[in-house]
């Protein structure tokens, strides 16, 4: 049974394959693209899926949409109405690509994959929950979904039980914590629905003076729900998000590539703190109504890991279950998952534990690669290769780690990944000028074997997909200045040796160097592109920047 998921024309293209019930690939068409974000038809990505597959487009019995793109044109003609004439011209500019692309997917599909056969199409929502749940090593969870918007809902919650899942409560479009953060995040001088995580790491550099200010914005109840109030926003008749009223009340917007202010800085910190507010009483009153032990939560909230942190030490879960790709391009994996185990009711046997569903390269596939373009190197023996690797970080070389499949999310968790020294105090300022090219308020995130995370960090439980964030031990901060934040936190990736063994490896071996089992782990490339796919891109990359040293496979590349 081969079951195909897709999501793609609103951002985070991307497609998964199942296979009698196992998720086989999943991948976001943007690392084909080089395409930041990429929302158009997942082309690259099926081709993929398929080959991983072992499987040819005529094999596929069903395919998946991660929408229902009729019900969504529904509430933007709806919104247009309501708004009307101050949305015509959005409305006008939008109404190609509906008519063009978003209701179209099976003639898409039947144009680029001669598939004439059924699409479902499941609520948006729905494939978060069931991308949350269904890949969970949970039989009975409670679910929690909470984005900029689907088709109507902006935030929904419920119970998984099994292979079956029903979503009980929602809230409604134009009232959206995601399109806040978004909304808030442009008045700050970033991009909407790509940097919303730069945020997070300003927020601790202010203070949160504006919580009561915000609280004008967006009136909460104690169960979390929440109303915004209208007057403040224009998204839903224009293309820019906030209106005169907000800048009256919060200053004018940062202009890109001007100085952040302390304004900025507060305004950051308030909205983050709000939002962890929200969350937190979203999820203690879930647990109060589903009496439940465990916790699956999706859809692009989700990838607030300051607040997933939170919510773990404080919303009464036992277990809490985050998928690394908690955004729009987990809706694909969602959907097909969705189909498989509740629309054809077969009983669950996947879990999620490794995150490595991407494409790979063998090592004769590298080799050919740096003979044919010339490119010295020297070939290790596997464990040679980790002693020397291990050696070169304790030296305060930059490494690129670029090893097997590639992740599947927007972290990088030790496939395709920039690595380096967590005990240098400057390797921070180090990476953001010279290889990320980025704001030098960005943190970094450490890696370490999960036995002996609870040595350095306060956890309550394993962190494997880099989602959650927790505090650095008192004693430990200025062991591993790097990767402890300003407010005394870091993004934590535990590993287990059997997820990811050479990675393991890698820590370990540094560990007996340095005395500490921690490095820095970030994702293999510069602001504004996707995160490295293939040795070309990973050597260009590597060429590109302050990287000392690329390691793909057991070949090492140094400058």
């Amino acid at each position: 049974m081969i079951v195909l998921g897709i999501s793609c024309f609103y951002h985070d293209a991307a497609a998964c394959i199942v296979k009698d019930g196992i998720v086989v690939a999943a991948v976001d068409e943007e690392r084909f693209s080089r395409k930041k974000h990429d929302n158009s038809f997942p082309k690259d990505a099926i081709n993929y899926c398929l080959k991983e597959a072992g499987v040819s487009f005529d094999k596929v019995d069903y395919i998946g949409f991660y929408e229902r793109p009729i019900v969504k044109f529904e509430r933007v003609l709806s919104s247009m109405i309501q708004t009307f004439p101050k949305s015509w011209f959005v409305f006008a500019t939008a109404l190609p690509s509906w008519f063009l692309e978003k209701l179209r997917i099976p003639s898409i599909l039947k144009k680029k994959f001669k598939y004439d056969g059924e699409v479902v199409f499941v609520e948006h929502h729905l494939a978060h929950a069931a991308s949350a749940f269904l890949p969970s090593p949970f039989n009975e969870a409670a679910i929690l979904t909470i984005d900029g918007v689907g088709e109507w809902a902006t935030a929904t919650y419920g119970v998984g039980k099994e292979n079956n899942i029903q979503l009980s409560k929602q809230i409604s479009f134009p009232h959206s914590l995601g399109l806040l953060y978004s909304a808030i995040t442009a008045h700050i001088g970033f991009k909407v629905n790509n940097d919303e995580y730069k945020i997070m790491g300003l927020a601790p550099y202010g203070k949160p003076t504006m919580i009561e200010k915000l609280k004008k914005v967006i009136s909460v109840k104690e169960d979390g729900s929440f109303e915004l109030d209208l007057s403040y926003f224009t998204f839903h008749y224009k293309n820019k998000m906030l209106s005169k009223k907000f800048s009256k009340e919060f200053g004018p917007a940062r202009k890109k590539k001007t100085p952040i202010a302390k304004r900025d800085k507060d305004l950051a910190a308030s909205l983050q703190k709000l939002t962890e507010e929200i969350l937190l009483k979203m999820t203690k009153h879930i647990h109060k109504e589903t009496k439940k032990e465990n916790l699956c939560i999706a859809g692009g909230v989700a990838l607030n890991s300051v607040a997933n942190g939170l919510i773990e030490r404080e919303s009464g879960f036992k277990k809490i279950f985050i998928q690394p790709s908690a955004g729009d391009s987990g809706g694909a994996m969602g959907v097909a998952l969705y189909i498989y185990n509740t629309l054809l009711d077969k009983k669950r046997k996947y879990v999620l534990r490794n995150p490595f569903l991407g494409p790979g390269y063998s090592k004769e596939e590298i080799k050919e690669f740096l003979t044919k373009n010339n490119i010295e190197f020297k070939e290790y023996k596997a464990q040679e290769l980790l002693k020397k690797t291990a050696k070169l970080i304790y030296q305060n070389k930059i490494v690129g780690w670029f090893q097997g499949r590639m992740e599947w999310g927007p972290r990088a968790l030790g496939a395709r990944s920039i690595l380096a020294n967590a005990c240098n105090p400057k390797m921070k300022d180090i990476l953001n000028k010279k290889v990320k090219h980025r704001e030098e308020f960005r943190p970094f995130a450490p890696v370490c074997p999960i036995e002996d995370a609870s040595e350095y960090f306060e956890i309550m439980d394993e962190t494997p997909f880099m989602l959650k964030v927790c505090y650095v031990k008192k004693d430990k901060q200025k062991l591993i200045p790097a990767v402890t934040h300003i407010d005394e936190t870091a993004r934590l990736q535990t590993i287990r040796r059997e997820v990811n063994s050479k990675y393991y490896d890698l820590l370990k071996e540094f560990k007996k160097l340095s005395g500490v089992p921690v490095i820095v782990n970030t994702s293999f490339n510069i602001m504004g592109e996707p995160i490295v796919l293939t040795p070309k891109d990973a050597y260009n990359c590597f060429k590109g920047t302050g990287i000392d040293c690329l390691v793909m496979d057991n070949f090492l590349i140094e400058k």
